[in-house]
């Protein structure tokens, strides 16, 4: 038979069967405590299952997104600085999914599902970074929508508002991604459904932590989204001159995890690895040596790089900016003003859920409007509100 033809057979709809009998014999090799495509729960169902795993389909569904494609211009951590060899949102999730492979292969965790949730995991970081999201969460509060959280904005990009029927395994591990500074070591919390999920989220919502993931999965990558910024940060901070070697690295951290982003991954990676268990007792762990390195370590990044002068010299301008662009996109909806930008770029192209649209309030939709913004885009948008438009007039 010609392979080319036999293979199209294989494939053709309801003929599966071979290809998920290898999946389940790949499977059945990983861990008694991975999470297998049999766990996998939708909350519709919409689409039958194909010759990819739930978790994998999740994957490629995430990249679909508008929310991923806007990853490519938001920044991490420094904003405002023109460099094109700093991290942006695009490099570090990339950088947290190969991370993560790397320690779930090694501890025989389903890679299929965390590269879903890696990838999806900051999809709700918004322009400026952390401190952005503190300028949105004050309005939120100002608003009466409550406080803003950028791993709860993930989950409403892909549940609400693109509305993409991910697992719930997948959802849960990009809720639960964030808060890790003073884990040493984290159990998984199993999340028996949909309703379960939803308070979850409401939890997150009110700001009660900790969270803990669903799955061994879901632990890794919370992980793993420390072990890819916590060096990558420092790499960049000497790439743009904010440290050098007049302000060196504590001797407990160059001692314990090195003093390059490759000496610390290389660490935070074998440590990890010797620490944890997901044989029997099932946890994810540092030693408490590596962890005290590592605590001193964002300290030290705290105190040099996040809170540096040459990185928030600029903050009273970005809170107006928000403020402004918050109090606009708002009167636009109040005004049914429909050539207003969040109406020609967000609710009207018709890729936004309706359910969406018919649930959230007018300070929801600016709050989602604004969250997924882009840093080049946001700044088109507050340009356009405050800078009077000129008309090209001519004499005839």
């Amino acid at each position: 038979m010609n392979p080319v033809q036999d293979h199209r057979r294989v494939l053709e709809p309801g003929r599966f069967s071979a290809i998920r009998t290898l999946i389940s014999r790949q499977e059945a090799l990983l861990s008694p405590h991975s999470t297998i495509s049999a766990d996998a729960v939708r909350r519709h169902n919409r689409v039958k299952e194909d010759i990819r795993t739930p978790y994998s389909r999740d994957a490629d569904r995430i990249i679909h997104t508008r929310a991923y494609s806007r990853y490519i211009d938001k920044t991490q951590v420094f904003y405002l600085i023109e460099n094109d060899h700093i991290t942006h949102r695009v490099i570090h999730v990339q950088l947290v999914s190969r991370i993560a492979r790397t320690i779930g292969r090694s501890l025989r965790l389903n890679e299929d599902l965390i590269e879903a949730i890696a990838l999806g995991h900051d999809i709700g970081h918004i322009p400026y970074g952390h401190f952005g999201e503190a300028c949105l969460s004050r309005l939120c509060e100002q608003y009466g929508i409550g406080k803003f959280y950028h791993n709860v904005q993930s989950v409403q990009f892909l549940d609400r508002i693109e509305d993409c029927d991910l697992t719930l395994q997948v959802l849960d591990g990009i809720l639960c991604h964030n808060g890790e500074a003073d884990d040493i070591r984290i159990s998984p919390a199993p999340c028996p459904g949909w309703m379960a999920f939803d308070r979850k989220v409401q939890d997150a919502s009110e700001g009660i932590r900790p969270l803990r993931p669903a799955t061994p999965e879901g632990c890794v990558v919370k992980f793993a989204d420390t072990i890819a910024y916590i060096g990558r940060d420092l790499q960049d901070a000497r790439e743009v001159g904010m440290i050098d070697d007049s302000t060196p690295l504590p001797e407990a951290v160059t001692r314990i995890l090195g003093a390059t982003n490759s000496e610390i991954i290389n660490t935070l990676i074998y440590d990890l690895l010797e620490n944890s268990d997901t044989e029997e007792e099932n946890f994810i762990s540092y030693s408490r040596e590596t962890e005290d390195a590592l605590i001193a370590l964002r300290r030290f990044s705290r105190r040099h790089i996040y809170d540096n002068e040459k990185l928030t010299a600029e903050r009273q301008k970005i809170e107006r900016m928000y403020a402004t662009l918050f109090a606009t996109c708002l009167e636009a909806l109040e005004t049914d003003d429909l050539s207003s930008r969040i109406y020609t770029d967000f609710i009207h192209p018709g890729w936004i859920s309706r359910n969406y649209l018919n649930s959230a309030t007018p300070a929801e939709v600016v709050r989602d409007y604004i969250a997924g913004m882009t840093d080049r885009y946001f700044a088109r948008r507050f340009e356009e509100c405050v800078i009077p438009r000129r008309v090209d007039q001519r004499f005839g």
